[in-house]
């Protein structure tokens, strides 16, 4: 696929009209097959990615950011860590993360969503897929990463924080790290899931002290390769100039 179909508005608005209530059963199933064909597609372009880590966040922010920039530092310090840094290859704190990865010298990799309004790919992505539904896209984003970092952002990137710590407290996906960059931004959620979700018990300890909280994204990368090699056995092949995190 060129850049110059990246994020085209979908022709048939497939997702918006499986939402609209029970079809015709024929339409109805050729929405499952068209899932099932993006699934795999999904699969097939991006299994040799290796071991990821995703990076969540708005694609608002310009270069002039510091959000921009502390993303940026992340991308570099999860490639310098072994990792392929994953986003959802848009512009903001996507292209940031991707962005320092490759100057660092890693991989970076794109998963994007077909949106009614154009996005043009970043121009740091190594390999890029594209869905045109959210849930095949957050599914990619989880499959293939070994821990989940959420930037600044705004609803979007809600979304896929909280599905991953929903997934993972429910045992659906293992106890992989999870890591809000930017103290002052998340602060106030922080405090919120502290004294009322806690509070209320409707969140436990565990849920809330598995999260680490972090302006240093040297202290995020190493907590990543940490867990990674100690919990989940990847290992470092020796190879010159990049390392890579392997499963054994």
């Amino acid at each position: 696929m060129s850049s110059t179909e990246w994020g085209k508005n979908s022709p048939d608005h497939a997702e918006r009209k499986a939402l609209d209530g029970p079809r015709p059963r024929g339409s109805e199933l050729m929405y499952a097959v068209s899932v099932f064909i993006e699934i795999i597609r999904g699969f097939r372009g991006l299994h040799f990615v290796g071991p990821c880590v995703t990076v969540f966040g708005s694609a608002r922010f310009k270069e002039d950011s510091p959000h921009y920039a502390l993303a940026r530092r992340m991308g570099a310090e999860l490639a310098n860590a072994g990792f392929t840094t994953m986003t959802g290859g848009g512009p903001g704190i996507m292209e940031a993360a991707n962005r320092g990865a490759r100057e660092a010298g890693g991989r970076s990799v794109g998963c994007n969503i077909i949106l009614p309004e154009e996005q043009a790919p970043n121009a740091y992505l190594d390999k890029f897929v594209e869905c045109r539904y959210f849930f095949v896209r957050k599914m990619l984003l989880a499959k293939y990463s070994y821990a989940f970092i959420a930037a600044p952002g705004g609803y979007g990137t809600l979304d896929e924080l909280f599905e991953v710590a929903v997934l993972i407290q429910t045992g659906k996906m293992q106890d992989f790290p999870v890591v809000l960059l930017g103290k002052d931004y998340w602060s106030g959620m922080v405090d919120y899931l502290r004294n009322t979700f806690l509070k209320e018990s409707t969140i436990s300890a565990g849920d809330l002290d598995r999260i680490l909280v972090t302006d240093d994204p040297v202290e995020a990368a190493d907590s990543i390769r940490a867990r990674g090699m100690k919990q989940f056995g990847l290992s470092y092949d020796k190879r010159p100039r990049r390392r890579w995190l392997l499963g054994e």
